[in-house]
């Protein structure tokens, strides 16, 4: 298995226990996929250097997840049909 970040915004009209929904929800869809969470930083609400969606703000998520090659283009897909991530990136975590 591979690693990788996962950094996500989610839409700033949530409260912070939906937020913390949508995370779960999150990691709930890489473990049905086969992989874990590694580790979850949680950045709060911050403000965008550009609007998104209509938003201005947002809360920041950095997950580093492990999960197989062939599953990435499926979790991109779950993760897209989820309403409340109004923007997602997905990086290979380079390992020292």
């Amino acid at each position: 298995m591979k690693k990788y970040d996962l950094f996500t915004i989610i839409k700033p009209n949530l409260d912070t226990d939906e937020a913390d929904k949508v995370v779960a929800r999150v990691e709930e869809i890489v473990k049905n996929l086969g992989g874990s969470v590694q580790n979850c930083e949680k950045m709060g609400r911050k403000k965008l250097s550009y609007e998104i969606a209509g938003f201005l703000d947002g809360f920041m998520v950095n997950q580093v997840i492990s999960i197989s090659g062939d599953k990435v283009a499926e979790l991109k897909r779950q993760i897209k049909l989820t309403d409340s991530i109004i923007r997602s990136m997905f990086t290979t975590k380079e390992c020292a």
